[in-house]
């Protein structure tokens, strides 16, 4: 497997940046990958800042592990280079020790920000399989980590809310996948519910048998639709979609079968409450941190 590497350019000096990266209290705010990070004490004399950070996997359960990292001054230009050594005890980590490295390139608009790092997985065999889908994803919150990085520098908005819009973001994206895959799936696909083939014969020439097929057709383009919210590139333009046909589905809805305008939990309540997170959506993806913001491989533009 190749080693990680995510490089990121900045409108920002490489003292600021070193000191945003390099302070704990700073550090953990941003890096995704970590809940804490506590530098042990050291001696003036001493080289090497060692330090113990730890990652909340979920509520009760974190990762707790140890690092060392050697920071260095290698060129008069004003190049920066951090080196790191790190690693956990802890068999619920994939990640058993790793090496890796921060470098701070100066240049005439900024710095260029970027890191390369590598490390063993244990479990053998398995754990190399594990780490086919693992690796990806510490690539990807290591690049989110440095777009969050960039706009608290140059932008001044803070880490916790942008991965508080972020997460915000992906929550409804998720909800309308899981809205459109159970509409789709249950009374279309599976059990051709009555009411719902009843409205579409209200609204088009067809016959009832016709209905009866034509609805699991319409339950497997609504899946289909599901499965588009998962695609990033989609969302934005799935959210302006939405905002557009929502009216015109609740109005369509009520025309085919007026009662279902009084029942509980109705077709306007329901589209309502989806046309609103629709717009609310819409709004927070115009400033979303992204992880496609950064180059992923040595030499290659973004």
């Amino acid at each position: 497997m190749k080693p990680i590497y995510v490089e990121i350019e900045m409108e920002s000096d490489v003292e600021k940046i070193w000191a945003y990266t390099q302070q704990p209290k700073l550090h953990e705010q941003w890096d995704l990958r970590f809940s804490s990070i506590t530098y042990n004490e050291k001696l003036p004399e001493e080289d090497v800042q060692t330090f113990t950070y730890s990652t909340k996997v979920m509520p009760g359960i974190e990762i707790v592990g140890w690092g060392e990292s050697k920071g260095t001054h290698e060129k008069a230009s004003g190049e920066k280079t951090s080196a790191l050594h790190f690693g956990t005890e802890q068999l619920l980590s994939p990640i058993a020790e790793g090496k890796g490295y921060w470098k701070y390139i100066p240049h005439e608009k900024g710095t260029t920000f970027l890191t390369q790092y590598d490390y063993k997985v244990r479990f053998g065999v398995f754990g190399k399989v594990v780490d086919r889908f693992f690796r990806p994803l510490m690539g990807w919150g290591t690049a989110l980590s440095f777009d969050v990085l960039k706009r608290w520098i140059e932008m001044g908005e803070s880490p916790k809310t942008q991965y508080r819009r972020f997460f915000a973001f992906y929550a409804i994206c998720f909800l309308f996948a899981f809205v459109w895959l159970y509409q789709g799936l249950v009374p279309k696909f599976l059990t051709q519910h009555p009411l719902e083939i009843s409205m579409l014969t209200q609204l088009s020439p067809l016959t009832a048998a016709q209905g009866s097929t034509a609805i699991i057709w319409i339950g497997g383009a609504e899946m289909l639709f599901a499965c588009l919210w998962l695609v990033s590139k989609l969302q934005k333009f799935l959210l302006k979609l939405q905002i557009v046909i929502f009216p015109f589905l609740t109005l369509s809805a009520i025309i085919a079968a007026p009662t279902v305008a009084i029942a509980p939990f109705n077709v306007i309540t329901l589209n309502a409450t989806l046309w609103i997170l629709s717009i609310i959506g819409l709004l927070l993806h115009e400033q979303l941190p992204s992880a496609n913001s950064c180059q992923r491989k040595r030499g290659k533009a973004v």
